[in-house]
């Protein structure tokens, strides 16, 4: 057993939650599966994982180049808060959960396994079950299984070790498959037949807001439904229609006022800025990374999701049909229109700041700080497919509903399983609705809560395949083929 657990951990700790790599190793399985030659193979697993590599400092570029600002407001004005972010739910599992629940945490890494390997039992049965995608994001991964530990103790604090890990496995197994899942038809449509689904934080609640999203579609048949590019801005304005400029300007603004708000002195003792540093310019630079990171983070996936697509035909033909990978939401980001990125992530802060002003104001026990993960990724993507799909007004509203959700869920949430008092919870759209909503029904129902939230997760994707059996496998299949026969809209 200690011979198969050292395995699993080497496995787990180089392969399985490091995207880059487990990304890497699926296009070199996948090429060998379609018979190509050892070094085409080698070539599609080094772009493949130098492309994510590159994704991953574009992406970890926007998060560091964010997160001291937000943190630094709960320290510049004294709050005592809980931040929602998943590094700070990991966090405060991992410091909480043997205080409050006597568990070790390392049992975590095990429900990983678990959960992992039904994810794809689960896909390999997909005549039966219906689910289509494999979710492959590997830190997102651990991230949930920390906070889906702590969730089901709370549920069930009485059952012993292995009754939880089991519990555990089924319930996060069934989320990953078939959250995963329901991005697939979308996400092909908004791609173009690209071949993955989003494996990520708010698989559900990105769902749900790209389906209401086509009621705003124009209703006269003559007529487009307008979207963010069609919108040609006239005179000094046009510089807006460049994405790169626009963005950098509207992140001057909205960075700046917080650095602003924040104060020079504040930054400076925090030696973010050196005091002879100009402030204007030390914002601009701050500011003008924002459009500097998001442009790698479109070159990390231009130079690897042509190689994935490609290589997972050979595991979808030999291991899993009619499969298509999850992978990391920031990957769909650079499909969407100019600016739509950008605008979700703006209304998405305006939703988040209102309600945490509501709750100072209503003197809430829990006031939370915005965390920069489920700011911008959450909100950038619900922007990029609600424009997409509806054009601006939803592009605009649900965004900001996001924003209100993340935040209100995450308060009343955290502070009834005991997490805030940690200083973090996870913080992201399914997590602040779908997950709280799982765990009521749990807590309530007792043991027969586990059978029930487990029937509802598996009826969602008979309810899809009942909405169109005929297409349903075939935009996986062949998305060429499906195109020819419903056009772009995988609801038709």
């Amino acid at each position: 057993m200690d011979f198969l657990l050292s395995i699993w951990a080497f496995f787990a700790d180089n392969i399985l939650t490091q995207p880059a790599f487990l990304i890497g190793f699926i296009v070199l399985i996948g090429y060998l599966l379609l018979g190509r030659p050892w070094y085409d193979s080698l070539a599609g697993f080094l772009k493949a994982t130098i492309g994510y590599f590159i994704l991953s400092v574009g992406s970890g570029g926007l998060v560091s180049n964010f997160r001291p600002i937000l943190v630094g407001l709960k320290d510049r004005f004294n709050l005592d808060a809980m931040v929602i972010d998943p590094y700070f739910g990991q966090n405060a599992v991992t410091a909480g959960v043997e205080e409050t629940f006597g568990r070790a945490f390392s049992d975590v890494m095990l429900l990983l396994l678990f959960a992992f390997i039904f994810n794809i039992v689960l896909v390999r049965l997909n005549k039966f079950t219906k689910l289509r995608a494999v979710f492959t994001t590997g830190n997102v991964q651990v991230q949930q299984a920390s906070t889906a530990f702590w969730i089901i103790l709370f549920a069930y604090p009485i059952l012993g070790r292995w009754e939880i890990l089991a519990v555990m496995s089924i319930i996060l197994g069934l989320y990953w498959a078939v959250g995963s899942n329901m991005t697939v038809g979308m996400t092909q449509d908004l791609t173009e037949g690209a071949g993955f689904a989003i494996a990520h934080q708010q698989m559900m609640g990105l769902a749900v807001f790209a389906k209401l999203s086509d009621y705003f579609r124009s209703k006269d048949a003559t007529k487009e439904t307008k979207r963010m590019e069609d919108i040609e801005l006239p005179g000094w304005l046009s510089m807006f229609n460049e994405n790169m400029v626009s963005t950098a300007i509207l992140m001057t603004f909205f960075m700046g006022g917080i650095l602003l708000l924040l104060g020079k002195p504040y930054l400076v003792e925090q030696e973010f800025i050196t005091d002879d540093q100009n402030f204007f310019f030390y914002i601009l630079q701050v500011s003008l990374h924002f459009a500097v990171y998001l442009a790698i983070l479109q070159l990390g996936v231009r130079t690897f999701v042509a190689e994935l697509t490609e290589s997972f035909q050979g595991i979808a033909q030999k291991l899993l049909p009619s499969s298509v990978p999850g992978i990391d939401i920031s990957a769909t980001l650079p499909f969407g229109a100019s600016n739509s990125a950008t605008i979700g992530f703006l209304m998405g802060a305006l939703g988040q700041f209102t309600m945490i002003i509501v709750l100072i104001l209503l003197k809430s026990p829990v006031i939370v700080i915005a965390g920069f993960i489920p700011l911008f990724f959450d909100n950038a993507a619900i922007g990029v497919f609600a424009n997409h799909r509806g054009g601006i007004k939803p592009a605009l509203l649900f965004p900001f509903l996001s924003g209100v959700l993340q935040v209100t869920g995450s308060a009343i949430f955290a502070n009834w399983i005991g997490l805030a008092k940690y200083g973090g919870y996870l913080g992201m759209l399914d997590w602040a609705t779908a997950w709280p909503l799982m765990a009521i029904i749990m807590k309530a129902l007792g043991l027969a809560g586990i059978g029930v939230v487990v029937v509802l997760l598996l009826l969602i994707p008979q309810f899809e395949y009942k909405a169109n059996p005929d297409g349903y496998f075939l935009i996986v299949d062949d998305y060429d083929e499906y195109y020819r026969r419903y056009g772009n809209t995988e609801n038709k």
